[in-house]
């Protein structure tokens, strides 16, 4: 393993024996589903829309690019497996819903930061974890960066998608936000800028609310959540490297269900019960 993302750190927290089936071994490739292809687009026109954000981009135009994009992305994952089924009753509420929230994503970042400047739109990251032992790189994808001349700061944004939007427990979960920690840490590295010249963002976009279908909010990221931000990272990469690939009995079963290695020759706990 050359490198590690936040997808995958993420997934080793949880449990690092499914971390092994998933990244190492490969057995199984999540190939994506409704969400995702509706996420997906919708990141699509957003990228659009910040990118050419001082000309007055007609709805019309991006919400014919949202259902382009959103169909597309649902052929490829019926193309890439064969037991695929999608509801055709949420497919019909997602084209209507990712078509309204299209109107809300410029005013409400005009809203929130004021006068803008665009950086940069899925920035690659590629950069090499500080690491004695392990010779490893993080790599990531930034949705957003933007820079507000008033402030003289630069932004790291997170487009996420949802239903009706986060509570309080979620906004400052500290996995979730160790995302972010780990985005401002590479980015100021890669472009040698200061940690408080750098802040962090998530931009929910929001499916099924009744207003408010943007909400942008700060995710604060000091010198002592990033730095144990990077603790985790290298407590995985040693771990991984090791091939300590503990079991964690714990997650079998999770918020979003059983685990689909649970009793299958896959995972030995599952098949002891």
């Amino acid at each position: 393993m050359s490198h590690i993302s936040y997808s995958e750190l993420k997934e080793w927290t949880t449990c690092a024996w499914k971390h092994k089936l998933n990244y190492i071994d490969k057995i199984k490739q999540f190939k994506g589903n409704e969400h995702t292809a509706f996420g997906s687009a919708l990141h699509t026109v957003c990228e659009v829309i910040v990118q050419d954000y001082d000309e007055n981009k007609k709805s019309k135009d991006l919400q014919e690019l949202f259902e382009k994009e959103f169909l597309q992305n649902l052929q490829k994952i019926k193309n890439s497996s064969d037991n695929i089924e999608f509801s055709a009753d949420l497919l019909n509420s997602m084209r209507v819903q990712g078509k309204h929230i299209i109107q809300f994503i410029l005013p409400a970042l005009k809203k929130y930061f004021g006068k803008f400047e665009m950086v940069s739109v899925e920035e690659k990251l590629y950069e090499s974890i500080e690491n004695d032992k392990i010779d490893k790189k993080f790599k990531g994808f930034i949705d957003l960066v933007i820079y507000t001349p008033d402030t003289k700061k630069f932004h790291v944004i997170d487009w996420k998608t949802c239903s009706w939007g986060w509570d309080s427990r979620k906004k400052t979960d500290k996995m979730i936000t160790y995302q972010l920690s780990l985005y401002k840490h590479f980015w100021a590295k890669k472009h040698n800028k200061n940690y408080k010249d750098v802040t962090t963002h998530f931009a929910l976009l929001k499916r099924t609310a009744k207003k408010n279908n943007v909400e942008v909010f700060k995710v604060t990221n000091g010198e002592k959540k990033i730095g144990n931000a990077l603790k985790l990272l290298n407590k995985a990469v040693y771990n991984i490297d090791k091939c300590n690939h503990v079991k964690n009995r714990l997650s079998c079963y999770g918020k979003y269900g059983v685990c689909e290695y649970y009793k299958t020759e896959h995972c030995s706990w599952g098949l002891n019960g």
